[in-house]
């Protein structure tokens, strides 16, 4: 007996978008703002992100000796506070 081959299945739950589906579209914001978070227009002008430092740092590549390196990071945490601070004094 022959085997049967199984008809092929319609997905149904994510159907492809047709032209007229994708012109009806809408941003996602604006069908779920609960989710998606619509910000109001105070929001929007407040800056993201960590608030800038008034005393702000430069980061650089610097290259000590072992010996030196290993004192500084046995005087405990901190060290590099510490270290910024004796070279500003040092000035």
């Amino acid at each position: 007996m022959k085997k049967q081959s199984k008809p092929k299945k319609t997905v149904r739950v994510n159907p492809e978008w047709t032209a007229a589906m994708i012109a009806k579209a809408r941003p996602a914001k604006k069908v779920l703002p609960e989710i998606f978070g619509a910000r109001t227009a105070a929001a929007m002008l407040k800056p993201r992100g960590r608030a800038k430092s008034s005393d702000s740092k430069i980061a650089i590549s610097l290259r000590l000796p072992p010996d030196t390196l290993a004192r500084w990071k046995a005087t405990g945490p901190g060290w590099q506070t510490r270290m910024a601070d004796i070279l500003r004094e040092s000035l």
